[in-house]
């Protein structure tokens, strides 16, 4: 009996062992299958039982999950909270009463000094508003944080923190309140959203803090408002004074990127707190897919920033030269484009056979003989499939040593291909374009003695190796050039439209410096960013839209510290209606990529023009009801108009909205190809849109133009003139388009201004058959 009464008992125990080791192998699982969600509260019809929002957005969460925590809770551009969940909790979650919307988190990623003399900065000081105005305005960027330590970042000069800042500079590894100033007025980071997906940051190589580790963030930041700094240059290359679009602005920095991505419930957070700390312009060089206003939480924070006076920048993304790459989409968020600067770095490749060509590197170390070296493709160094493109591990050092590679770009980093060359036993490295970038030049600080080259240079180098016996080269670098034309050109890597989210509404708004900028770096890492690379610079040249947005945000920041009662959407117009498409001989600005003549798909309105911006005499504003009106025309539902615009609105039935009529600086008349059968004649298709012209300068009449690259679309504008005798005084019109059948496919483009002889107010106009 005794013994077993003992088995007995071993099995109970044995049971029960099992049975929690069951029920902490399911905990763990399901923890395995959590993930982040954003829940949309709908914050008017809190239940009376609560005393507060945060005790009824703890009880909601509560009521799904025993273990589940808020990563934050939001209070500014939405109201509501970021939680971990699984997949049956957020269901749950969604039927409950007071719940708008439970999005799930989204990854975004990074779009990653000539700049003022190319934009006409240093010509016309008198024109430009007052240091102290500017000094008023307070720039936010979300990043990667700062490196409070550079000079770009000293206050030097300036007056007293905006009375209207509410904001702090917040403490964490390598960050102290100190680190901030009159110039840098606060600093923040958000990680939570980030450690739920990869757990506690790595501090031994990333600070938790808002100190940038990336560089990215002081890049951008510098950009946008970095102080005027002499002697600025990398390695000698770009020498000069070195300072951001608006030098005088404040500058807060929010850090919502990290080593393995940014993440929106960190992005929403900082967004949120940035309007409430009291900034009046957002600078985001991030981004990812895009999906339904309603389900993209960047745009959806951006509308209630813009909403609240904000004007929100973001990049339209690397993506290029390919159509329909943009990111960022939304029509009250300013997307940005990049373009090239007049400035180039050449680097010379002399061929055995005597051909010189010039390619682009800020390679500044040790270099190569005097004496012609070995050349080789990768591709017949390698025995990998994927050979020409220089990846870690394929190339085969005794084919290598001692010689120049050519290397194809794409698949992995422009420098990471030098590394690999070195590490292979290589002395140099020729990066080759292939057809996606055509001939843009892209400049890099290389690790070993190297030329970025174009498509068809590339193939010339090629050609040369395959047809000779003993093929040899040498390449030399070292230089800045300026004056450089044509300039600007659309960059290849710059994201396109059409936008297909809306086709009504053109994308992106207009392009601005973003190839080969010169701007803050951080102490943390080399100018590569590679781990290997140990160099510490205080400047860095780097390119991507990233780089382009920020200088559409610094440039805001001049137009609104000299119209300080201008909404977003004004501002926005003075810097789409007065940027310029084409150069001065009248040809269109250039496409790097293949050549051609830029299309509004590549450029939207044109390159920005600072100067014309702050003084643009007729505005397309926009107000929220406008938007809500578009949003109306999308067929959203009122649930899903409160998930963007935390309102309780309801379209009316009885009217009709159309996406032709939001007030918009731009036109994108998408076109269906009509089916046509036995040859039969199809009548013309006919599009009215309606804007409206606000005056923002003295009385004036302005008469209208038209101009049409072809027939295919016959253009009327009723009426031919407005006159206008106040300030702020509104006058509306329409554009009639009588559009004939083309081929599925077909693009077609023209432009409209409006003209008093003093100012031209243009838009671009893009159409598309389907």
């Amino acid at each position: 009996m005794k013994t077993c009464r003992v088995s007995q008992w071993f099995l109970l125990f044995l049971i029960s062992f099992c049975s929690c080791s069951f029920t902490e192998a399911q905990k763990s699982n399901q923890q395995l299958k959590k993930k982040t969600y954003i829940i949309h509260m709908d914050k008017t019809n809190m239940p009376q039982a609560f005393d507060d929002h945060f005790q009824w957005y703890d009880s909601s969460l509560k009521s799904v999950s025993d273990s589940a925590q808020m990563l934050y809770s939001y209070n500014t551009v939405i109201h509501g909270f970021s939680t971990r969940l699984t997949v049956e909790e957020a269901k749950l979650m969604e039927k409950q009463e007071g719940i708008i919307a439970v999005i799930p988190e989204m990854k975004y990623e990074l779009h990653t000094t000539r700049t003022p003399e190319f934009l006409g900065l240093g010509k016309s000081v008198s024109f430009f508003p007052a240091s102290e105005k500017v000094s008023e305005v307070i720039i936010g960027v979300l990043d990667t944080g700062v490196w409070p330590e550079l000079e770009s970042f000293s206050d030097a000069g300036l007056g007293p923190i905006p009375a209207s800042w509410k904001g702090e500079c917040e403490v964490g590894k390598n960050f102290t309140s100190s680190n901030c100033n009159r110039k840098l007025i606060g600093a923040r980071y958000f990680s939570k959203g980030y450690e739920a997906a990869f757990g506690p940051i790595d501090e031994s190589q990333e600070s938790k803090s808002p100190r940038d580790d990336d560089g990215h963030g002081s890049h951008t930041s510098t950009t946008a408002a970095g102080s005027a700094v002499t002697g600025a240059n990398l390695f000698g290359f770009a020498a000069g004074t070195a300072r951001g679009m608006a030098a005088e602005a404040r500058v807060a920095t929010y850090k919502v990127c990290w080593l393995g991505g940014c993440f929106s419930s960190d992005i929403l957070a900082a967004m949120d707190k940035s309007v409430e700390d009291g900034c009046n312009i957002l600078s985001v060089s991030l981004g990812g897919n895009s999906a339904d206003y309603y389900r993209d939480n960047v745009a959806i924070g951006a509308f209630s920033a813009t909403a609240q006076g904000v004007f929100v920048s973001c990049s339209a993304g690397n993506g290029g030269p390919s159509s329909s790459t943009l990111s960022n989409v939304a029509p009250w968020i300013t997307t940005v484009g990049a373009g090239t600067l007049d400035r180039d770095f050449p680097a010379y490749v002399t061929l055995g056979n005597g051909k010189k060509i010039t390619g682009e590197s800020l390679y500044s170390g040790k270099p190569l003989p005097n004496s012609l070296l070995p050349i080789v493709s990768a591709a017949s160094a390698s025995n990998s499939s994927s050979g020409s493109l220089c990846l870690s591990g394929t190339l085969n050092p005794a084919k290598v040593t001692g010689k120049i590679v050519v290397c194809d770009r794409g698949g992995n980093s422009r420098v990471q291909k030098g590394v690999v060359v070195k590490e292979a036993g290589g002395l140099g490295m020729i990066l080759a374009n292939t057809e996606a970038y055509g001939e843009e030049q892209l400049a890099d600080a290389h690790l070993i003695p190297t030329a970025a080259v174009g498509q068809k240079a590339g193939d010339a180098i090629k050609n040369y190796i395959s047809s000779d016996s003993n093929p040899t080269a040498t390449i030399s670098t070292g230089t800045t050039r300026l004056g450089v034309q044509p300039s600007p050109v659309v960059a290849a890597f710059s994201s396109r439209g059409p936008n297909l989210l809306t086709p009504q509404i053109l994308k992106p708004d207009l392009i601005a410096p973003g190839v080969n900028i010169l701007a803050g770096w951080t102490g943390g890492a080399g100018p590569t960013g590679l781990d290997s690379d140990k160099r510490h610079v205080a400047f860095n040249i780097i390119s991507g839209t990233s780089m382009s947005c920020p200088h559409i945000s610094g440039l805001a920041a001049l137009v609104k510290a000299a119209h300080p009662d201008w909404s977003p959407a004004a501002i926005r117009s003075a810097l789409m209606t007065t940027a310029y498409s084409t150069y001065k001989n009248g040809e269109m600005i250039q496409d790097i990529s293949n050549g051609s003549p830029s299309t509004p798909f590549d450029i939207g309105a044109g390159h920005v023009n600072p100067t014309a911006a702050l003084d643009p005499g007729l505005v397309y504003d926009t107000t929220t009801d406008d938007y809500l009106a578009f949003l109306c025309a999308l067929n959203y539902s009122s649930l899903q108009i409160k998930v963007i615009s935390k309102k309780d609105f309801t379209c009316n039935g009885n009217k009709n909205y159309k996406l032709e009529d939001l007030n918009y600086p731009s036109f994108a008349v998408p076109l269906e190809t009509p089916s046509t059968r036995g040859g039969e004649n199809v009548a013309p298709t006919t599009i009215k849109y309606t804007r409206t012209l606000t005056n923002k300068g003295a009385s004036s009449t302005y008469k209208v133009s038209v101009t049409a690259k072809s027939s295919s679309v016959k253009i009327v504008v009723e009426p031919e003139s407005l006159s206008f005798t106040e300030v702020n005084e509104q006058k509306s019109y329409t554009v009639t388009f009588i559009a004939s059948p083309m081929p599925s496919g077909s693009q077609s483009f023209a432009r409209l201004e409006w003209s008093d002889g003093k100012h031209i107010v243009g838009s671009p106009i893009a159409f598309t058959w389907t």
